[in-house]
């Protein structure tokens, strides 16, 4: 549907036949301005003056006075719907799910191309120890990290749209897998006699039952994440918070940091999973600690404590170095000539195989939320990039880019990935500048795989270890979260400790379901319990402020008044079925007179004043009751016929008039000091049937205890819901509604002005 805009500098009705909307924007406008909802019909102009059903409120619209005035007309008489299939909408629905065809053409070789090449080879080079090191952590062979590094990360060039992403394996998401393959395909299940007395485990049977779980469980998180990108439903990480995703990769670095302790000690340990297995696992480390292998131990903290350092001097010294020493290449390089020498066997790229979908039932749910949180990841640096560099990174894309690279990679026998933040830091300070840059770093893993691949088959755990517990730094530091959000946030400190702590004790498949619900939780309670306030006016102006916040701020000397008469009432929470009780509690004790109680004395006082006239009546009635004498009486006009009818008929007259109805004076009740409240809706989103009811409920008992209710800052969506949830009678009408809270005070001064002059 397209929409024309046109302006009339004097429409005319003839003019407005054939248009969908026609706003007028008066020059001079009304203090009461109403917008007409479709179906309304508009204001129409005669002899009397306005006779708008909506509001005018008694002032006149009729101004011969001022010109006309120009108006906003919404013009749909030339809309037009585009064809379904056509070339135009085909090559858009190219480039969007192959971005890559609409910037590579534009690809500015002179300036970006050798700062991608730069920046390929330094990620590259950090690819191939991370993706060894991230395999071990999946439990899985570590040339299967060289496979994760380089199918999804080429694939990743033709469908992703961030620049800076480097895509691959990630600490997190593979310790999410290695609890799935310590569980579902445990080491015991391959245990094999040798010499009829010891047990060792067949390794070369576990490792091929493992890959083929975790490509399962790749493809599977890979069709989940396409699907949801498909449908649109990139927002779904909105509903992990950054204080929810830290805490949980906070909590997750502990997992992986515990899991690696066995390989630093070169101890042998069970695989434990499920809730409290981190904490068994420790017991069971702190009691095989007296069989450390010194010469492991030795080797690891060695390992770390080069690495460390050549990571901080990197670090230290990056704008001098063309790019950083690739100390953890130098290490596992080292390491893998030293252990194994020359290779035995020429490598080879493994051909596609299908996964195994009788996996499906077992992993559906761990799938899933390696999708989410995989993608969680992702999107929050790609976005973080974005913003620096002034891109656009398209959410639902990427959750289609991250699925497709998954989908496909699982046949080839990668575990599932995500979005390393020490990488991409990396290919964004080398000078990276596109998507050009990860090609570069999967060439660089290809050769690596083709020419030494076998070199890697069996390199030292102690060392992979190592790589892995030095990259863990930058996720404890995420404790210094703590701090922080103690400062600016304790509702989102709590979600952070909450998260860590459901992690650490129900493992990372439950500890991320709690988690979620714990953090949509507070977001509920903070709905439920918004603040509620009272306005007053800014002097000289037309600005409202809760005035407890506005004294407590400027202290003494800073005050502004309240309106006289007018309580003007405002929520920071929208209102619906949660809250709304307690938005009408709040209600009644901030206009300051218990209002249930007065319903209540009022109600006592009518009903004994209703006995007290029935009383009165009877006793009238004995009094006038007519006897036969005066029936006969002389003194009656000839007519007689007449005299008792006419008497009757007098009698009638008076008895049916309408007496005042009492008011909360003649009743002698005390009566609120101020005749008007102010609902300020700018906070409210939508409303529900139960928030519909007790508005209504709201009106009743104001209206009982003679306060006037109005509602401002409507917002037309609102408006159009309370209209289909029959909000409005005769007792509410959209007199009541005012486009602004000044203008509802305005209306009511001058209401009141009215009324008191002419009394």
């Amino acid at each position: 549907m397209c929409l024309d805009l046109a302006r009339h500098s004097a429409p005319q009705p003839q003019e407005a036949e054939d248009l969908g909307v026609h706003i007028p924007m008066p020059k001079y406008p009304c203090p009461h301005t109403v917008l007409l909802l479709e179906g309304h019909q508009a204001p129409v102009e005669g002899a009397d003056g306005p006779t708008d059903p909506i509001a005018s409120h008694g002032v006149p619209s009729t101004l011969t006075d001022v010109p006309e005035p120009p108006a906003l007309v919404l013009n749909f008489s030339s809309c037009s719907l585009p064809a379904r299939c056509s070339g135009s909408a085909a090559k858009s629905l190219l480039f969007r799910f192959l971005p890559f065809l609409r910037w590579l053409p534009r690809y500015p070789v002179k300036d970006w191309l050798l700062g991608d090449i730069v920046s390929g080879f330094s990620v590259g080079i950090m690819h191939l120890p991370q993706g060894l090191a991230y395999a071990l952590l999946a439990g899985l062979p570590p040339v299967t990290g060289l496979y994760s590094s380089f199918y999804p990360v080429f694939l990743y060039f033709f469908f992703g749209t961030s620049r800076h992403n480097s895509v691959g394996p990630f600490a997190v998401i593979s310790v999410m897998i290695g609890s799935l393959t310590d569980s579902l395909v445990p080491s015991e299940n391959f245990l094999e006699s040798v010499n009829g007395s010891n047990a060792t485990v067949n390794e070369e049977l576990r490792d091929a039952a493992r890959v083929e779980l975790v490509a399962t469980i790749t493809v599977l998180t890979g069709i989940f994440q396409v699907a949801l990108g498909l449908l649109q439903f990139g927002f779904v990480v909105t509903y992990l918070s950054d204080p929810l995703v830290r805490g949980y990769t906070t909590a997750a670095s502990v997992h992986v940091l515990v899991s690696q302790l066995k390989n630093v000690f070169g101890v042998s340990q069970g695989e434990h999973s499920g809730p409290l297995s981190l904490f068994v696992t420790i017991i069971d480390l702190c009691q095989k600690l007296p069989d450390t292998n010194v010469g492991t131990l030795v080797t690891s903290i060695i390992a770390m404590v080069a690495i460390l350092i050549v990571k901080e001097f990197n670090h230290k010294f990056a704008n001098k170095l063309p790019m950083p020493i690739p100390i953890e290449l130098i290490t596992v390089s080292r390491a893998a000539t030293t252990s194994c020498g020359d290779a035995a066997r020429n490598p080879w790229l493994k051909p596609p195989v299908p996964p195994n979908v009788s996996y499906f039932g077992q992993v559906v749910g761990n799938a899933f939320a390696i999708a989410v949180v995989g993608y969680a990841i992702c999107i929050s640096l790609g976005k973080i990039f974005a913003l620096k560099h002034g891109y656009k990174v398209d959410s639902n894309q990427e959750l289609i880019a991250l699925g497709l690279c998954n989908f496909l990679g699982g046949f080839f026998q990668c575990f599932a990935i995500s979005c390393s933040m020490s990488r991409s830091l990396v290919q964004e300070s080398t000078g990276g500048n596109s998507q050009v840059a990860g090609v570069i770093a999967s060439l660089v893993i290809l050769v690596t795989i083709l020419k030494i691949g076998e070199l890697f088959r069996d390199l030292p755990k102690a060392i992979l270890a190592a790589i892995i517990i030095v990259n863990l730094k930058g996720m404890f530091k995420q404790f210094s979260d703590l701090s922080t959000l103690w400062k600016s946030n304790q509702v989102d400190l709590l979600v952070w400790v909450v998260t860590f702590i459901a992690t650490l004790l129900l493992n990372l498949d439950i500890g991320l379901a709690a988690s979620v619900a714990f953090g949509l939780l507070t977001v509920i309670f903070r709905t439920q319990l918004p603040h509620y306030s009272i306005l007053g006016r800014i002097s000289n102006t037309d600005v409202y402020r809760d005035v407890a916040e506005y004294e407590m701020r400027r202290g003494e000397g800073g005050s502004i008044p309240g309106i006289p008469g007018v309580k003007i009432f405002r929520s920071s929470s929208t209102v619906y079925f949660a809250n709304v009780e307690l938005y009408a509690e709040a209600l009644k004790k901030k206009s300051g007179i218990d209002v249930d109680r007065l319903i209540e004395k009022k109600k006592k006082a009518l009903k004994k004043l209703k006995k007290q006239q029935k009383k009165l009546e009877k006793e009238k009635a004995k009094k006038k009751k007519p006897s036969s004498n005066d029936a006969r009486s002389p003194s009656l006009p000839q007519n007689a016929e007449d005299g008792p009818g006419l008497a009757v008929i007098e009698l009638s007259v008076g008895e049916s008039s309408v007496p005042p109805e009492p008011t909360l004076h003649s009743l002698g009740l005390p009566q609120p000091n101020f005749y008007a409240i102010i609902l300020d809706f700018s906070s409210v989103s939508f409303v529900d049937t139960v928030s519909i009811k007790i508005l209504k409920n709201i009106f009743r008992d104001f209206r009982e205890i003679e306060v006037d209710v109005f509602i401002a800052s409507c917002p037309v969506s609102v408006l159009a819901q309370l209209e289909r949830g029959n909000f409005f009678s005769s007792a509410i009408t959209k007199h009541s509604f005012f486009p602004s809270v000044h203008d509802a005070v305005v209306h009511i001064s001058r209401e009141r002005h009215q009324a008191s002059v002419s009394t």
